[in-house]
């Protein structure tokens, strides 16, 4: 496998977004995005690198973008913890580079100390995220409902990890 590296999110992760923007990256989160959402999605992805609790980051396998990863600050159950998220390019599956990005993400999520929890939301029928959150530590909590993407209720897997364990 190639060096996974992690590199925060630039105006040249547009690229990434649209690579993963296929019905079957997305078929867990809504379905293809519209041009227009892509790009709202970009410009929270660059406000995080500037002001908001949390980072975006490009996933890099070698010399190439190959998906993405982040973790930001949102209320859960009275509490303010961090959640995250990631994708990888269909064609990089299987190579062990969501674990490794995933692994590199918890340790920044642990040195930034501002929460103890990051929570990781997976669709109950997503099998190859649900095993991640598992491999990286994650203790499952329960399946719940959740509105995601906005307007669409879903049942979600509610992973937790203890970022001062």
């Amino acid at each position: 496998m190639q060096p996974v590296r992690l590199e925060p999110w630039t105006t040249d992760g547009i690229n990434v977004l649209h690579a993963l923007n296929t019905p079957d990256a997305r078929r867990h989160l809504g379905g293809v995005e519209t041009p227009d959402r892509l790009l709202e999605r970009h410009r929270r992805y660059l406000d995080l690198a500037g002001t908001a609790p949390g980072m975006m980051y490009r996933v890099h396998a070698g010399d190439d973008a190959v998906g993405l990863i982040g973790f930001w600050e949102r209320e859960w159950r009275d509490a303010l913890v961090y959640e995250t998220g990631w994708a990888v390019v269909a064609e990089h599956h299987g190579r062990g580079i969501a674990s490794a990005a995933g692994r590199l993400l918890v340790d920044r999520a642990r040195a930034d100390g501002r929460h103890r929890h990051l929570h990781a939301f997976s669709s109950v029928d997503n099998a190859a995220s649900n095993a991640l959150c598992g491999r990286l530590g994650f203790t499952l909590l329960g399946a719940t409902e959740l509105d995601f993407p906005p307007g669409t209720r879903g049942l979600w897997n509610d992973w937790r990890l203890d970022l001062t364990a």
